[in-house]
């Protein structure tokens, strides 16, 4: 038999309302590639769960690009592999998919070609491919991570979150481009808006690794991204103001959207007043109750 390796990698969340491409959240919703070498002269991806009738099954898969990409670095050939995907991460939600795919393929490429590169030089390949580091960074590192990117070369620093923090997400039954959520994002914003967004980003940060829930429902606001993708999502505003009548310590936008996520104590109905309001402009949504993962992408075989 030949080589085999598995990866687990979370979802993720990001940009966490103000700290628009700094920083993401693992999450504990898994995708799973699998990368076996079968000996043969093909190139094979099967597909089970999320995006099975949807997904390419040849090199324009996204975890076939990121293996391939790593295998060309150590001169390795994709013909004679096989790809197993399990996916259970929802495609353009908001929740990581496509950095799950990224991750995933260059980890497990990585472990077949014996490790040659660190998870930093990991990171950078990742990010290189997905264009932004947020969520890349948050899948492969775990837990809350920020980074920040100075002439080509990324920095980052990631914590474990309290364990009661929960996330209460509700996912909306249609799609969102990370493509056109950004088309409608515009090149200059005032510099009253960044400010804002500054000092909320320096209290979030903070609130995140001491656990001072009290003050999320300020740190969470954003002028920057946020009140531009509102278009695309009907009934985001008033979604974010019934999670906090629910309870809800503060609630953002997931990445480009359109998964709404709140953050709460455990226990209460705060997807549900969300997913309320959304139906109300006509939108069905699937509501999850999701927690941080402190591990970022492993190898489970």
């Amino acid at each position: 038999m030949g080589r085999r390796v598995a990866v687990r990698v979370p979802a993720t969340t990001a940009n966490l309302g103000p700290g628009f491409d700094a920083l993401g959240m693992a999450l504990k919703l898994y995708n799973t590639v699998e990368l076996e070498e079968t000996g043969g002269s093909g190139f094979q991806i099967e597909i089970t769960g999320e995006g099975e009738d949807l997904l390419p099954r040849g090199a324009g898969n996204l975890v076939a690009r990121a293996i391939d990409k790593l295998f060309h670095k150590v001169n390795y050939s994709l013909q004679g592999w096989k790809v197993r995907l399990e996916n259970k991460i929802p495609l353009q939600r908001g929740l990581g998919s496509s950095a799950s795919a990224i991750v995933g393929g260059l980890l497990a490429a990585n472990a077949v070609a014996g490790s040659p590169f660190s998870q930093r030089e990991l990171l950078a390949q990742a990010i290189e491919i997905e264009g932004h580091p947020d969520n890349v960074a948050a899948a492969l590192l775990g837990g809350i991570v920020a980074v920040a990117e100075q002439d080509g070369n990324y920095f980052y620093t990631n914590f474990t979150p309290p364990k009661e923090l929960v996330i209460y997400a509700v996912i909306p039954n249609f799609t969102l481009s990370t493509k056109a959520a950004r088309s409608v994002l515009p090149e200059l914003v005032p510099m009253k808006d960044v400010v804002f967004n500054l000092g909320r980003v320096a209290l979030l940060t903070s609130i995140l690794k001491e656990g001072n829930w009290d003050l999320l429902t300020v740190a969470l606001k954003d002028r920057i991204h946020q009140p531009y993708r509102s278009r695309l999502i009907p009934g985001m505003t008033e979604a974010f103001e019934a999670a906090e009548q629910a309870g809800a310590y503060g609630a953002v936008l997931s990445g480009a959207g359109p998964t709404l996520i709140a953050f709460g104590p455990p226990g209460l109905e705060i997807g549900e007043a969300m997913g309320r309001v959304l139906r109300t402009y006509g939108i069905e949504a699937e509501i999850r109750e999701l927690e941080p993962s402190l591990q970022g992408a492993y190898i489970i075989k």
